[in-house]
């Protein structure tokens, strides 16, 4: 349990987990990788990268539910209105006490994120190339024109996951410049510099993490090895 600073100076705060920082920072590359990969037409490349993103997802639905506190869901996700509350109360004051992890907003944006790539990979599990030469490891279980419409969606998914993630880029921005509140330094430490009573947060073991990843990678391989085609 985290103790007050009576003084009322500020004091570091642990915020993010290692798994959770991980999953984020691992995540980015791999989006550039494949999209890369899908406009060199490097498709072995593009596939892997594929099954990496949905191992993620997997793993992070799942820490999401078993992680530490600010991992959880349930501690970041509130209801239309306490993200109505947020946003006119606290989004664009200055003064505003910072969230110890996710926002109300960022919560939904997070959401929003998971959702869409999770779309985009499953859409590429189906997907077929216009000559039908190239496909996703589960296109044999649906015709070719059922495949054609999965691959038109997932080269729009990835247009609306590009647009998610400038609209990102632009609330990190809102949130340094007016709001003064620096959101990328934490997810890279880890801490954040907080004044006042610390709030109670649990971390679950880093084991844990590498238990549960370990276990999502090998379903994932399982699963593309016994039931995929390339």
């Amino acid at each position: 349990m985290a103790e007050a600073d009576v003084s009322g100076a500020p004091a570091r705060l642990r915020i993010w987990d290692l798994p959770t920082r991980l999953f984020h920072w691992t995540l980015v590359p791999l989006l550039g990788l494949a999209w890369w990969t899908a406009e060199e037409r490097m498709l072995d490349w593009h596939r892997l990268a594929g099954y990496s993103i949905f191992t993620l997802l997997v793993f992070r639905l799942i820490w999401g539910v078993a992680g530490s506190s600010t991992a959880r869901f349930s501690h970041f996700v509130g209801g239309p209105v306490t993200l109505f509350r947020y946003v006119r109360g606290h989004m664009f004051h200055r003064g505003a006490a910072p969230a110890p992890g996710h926002n109300p907003v960022g919560g939904w944006s997070v959401l929003a994120m998971i959702a869409l790539l999770a779309a985009q990979v499953c859409l590429g599990f189906f997907s077929v190339d216009i000559d039908g030469m190239e496909s996703g490891p589960f296109a044999y279980l649906v015709d070719f024109e059922t495949g054609r419409v999965a691959a038109e969606w997932h080269e729009f998914v990835f247009n609306v996951i590009l647009a998610l993630t400038a609209l990102h880029v632009v609330a990190i921005l809102f949130y340094l410049i007016h709001r003064r509140d620096n959101l990328v330094g934490p997810m890279i430490s880890g801490t954040r510099r907080w004044t006042g009573e610390q709030p109670v947060l649990r971390f679950a073991p880093a084991w844990m993490a590498l238990v549960i990843f370990l276990l999502v990678a090998g379903g994932t391989w399982l699963l593309i090895a016994q039931f995929g085609r390339a």
